[in-house]
């Protein structure tokens, strides 16, 4: 009896392991999701569910699904693939591919607390609630290039240990990497942020790369160590060119 009671906290602290294929399930069956101290087994592919559409003109073959039920993930380990963004490769180079399949948010999006251990791509994803990335770790690049955010979004204490890629990204409202570790290239190259953004003691141990950004409002980067290189170059903040050294000296 002693030991088992000694072993129950272990127990209430033990991460479940849940298959990716149950949560594309309870999307499709259009179930809320919500999970905590999970290890997913499995890729989390969101980009084929059973309401995927393929999108008119252009030619192209994209094909686009779309999660209608809120997502939060708490303290999870994603031992697969997470993808919202999926371009198939093809063995031809004489006949590509031009086919990508894309994935929409209508409800929230949480991912606090979580170890992303293999790839994860948001590459044009949608969220047209909030979303948040807090205290989560990406092992790869994480790719959200050209994503939309329709509302206030996430990513303080994030880790990155490859590249963080939010090219092209418009945010509406302001964001936080307050605390975030960029551990390769920090990519905002021509994002736009129209609320301003919180990089508040920030690490960035490979090149901060802001080439064209443009920040309306704050550019926080009050105790933010720029460890890499830094391209600022045609970077505006509320219309005005500025430059790392001019940041700084604002933030201080």
């Amino acid at each position: 009896m002693l030991f088992v009671l000694l072993m129950f906290p272990l127990l209430c602290w033990a991460q479940t392991s849940v298959n990716a294929s149950e949560i594309i399930a309870k999307i499709n069956r259009g179930e809320a999701v919500s999970y905590k101290n999970a290890v997913i087994v499995g890729d989390l592919d969101m980009t084929r569910l059973e309401n995927m559409k393929q999108q008119k003109g252009n030619g192209s073959k994209e094909y686009v699904s779309t999660v209608t039920v809120p997502l939060s993930f708490t303290n999870c380990t994603f031992k697969g693939d997470v993808l919202a963004y999926y371009n198939p490769e093809t063995s031809n180079l004489f006949n590509s591919s031009d086919e990508v399949y894309n994935t929409n948010f209508e409800e929230s999006v949480r991912f606090e607390n979580c170890k992303f251990e293999e790839a994860s791509a948001f590459k044009y994803s949608e969220f047209k609630e909030g979303a948040s990335f807090a205290n989560s770790k990406f092992s790869e690049e994480g790719l959200f290039k050209y994503s939309k955010f329709a509302k206030r979004v996430d990513f303080s204490n994030a880790l990155f240990r490859e590249d963080a890629n939010f090219k092209y990204v418009k945010f509406p409202v302001l964001v936080s990497f307050a605390g975030a570790t960029f551990g390769e290239e920090a990519n905002f190259k021509y994002a736009e942020f129209q609320e301003g953004v919180n990089f508040r003691k920030a690490v960035f141990d490979g090149t901060a790369n802001f080439k064209y950004a443009k920040v309306k409002d704050a550019f926080d980067i009050k105790g933010a160590d720029f460890r890499g290189g830094d391209d600022f170059k045609y970077t505006q903040l509320n219309n005005r060119k500025v430059s790392l050294a001019s940041l700084q000296s604002m933030n201080r």
